[in-house]
């Protein structure tokens, strides 16, 4: 028997003063896909076109700039905490040492 797919979202501005740049990006993407759940996500300050988040080329395509804000999307049976963590990131700056979520 399957478990229920769970969408979660979260809405958080860019906090670091350069944006999504390559370290940051490879950050994101690095956590993000320490989850089974599928990530995308949008930058709803600019063009609202949503990029796979497990994907360092799609996320340098969001010209992400400090104050721009990021609609996170996660599916799946981690998705609440996917979502939690890529958003604390995202709000401190990337500077978080995030643990890999426990199974």
């Amino acid at each position: 028997m399957s478990e229920a797919t769970t969408e979660a979202v979260r809405e958080v501005a860019v906090a670091n003063l350069e944006g999504l740049h390559a370290r940051p990006v490879m950050q994101f993407v690095d956590l993000a896909s320490r989850f089974r759940s599928a990530v995308t996500v949008t930058n709803v300050s600019r063009t609202h076109e949503s990029v796979d988040g497990k994907s360092a080329m799609h996320m340098m395509l969001l010209e992400a700039t400090k104050g721009c804000v990021l609609r996170i999307q996660t599916y799946g049976d981690d998705a609440e905490v996917a979502a939690d963590a890529l958003a604390t990131l995202v709000q401190e700056g990337f500077k978080a040492n995030t643990p890999p979520p426990s199974d």
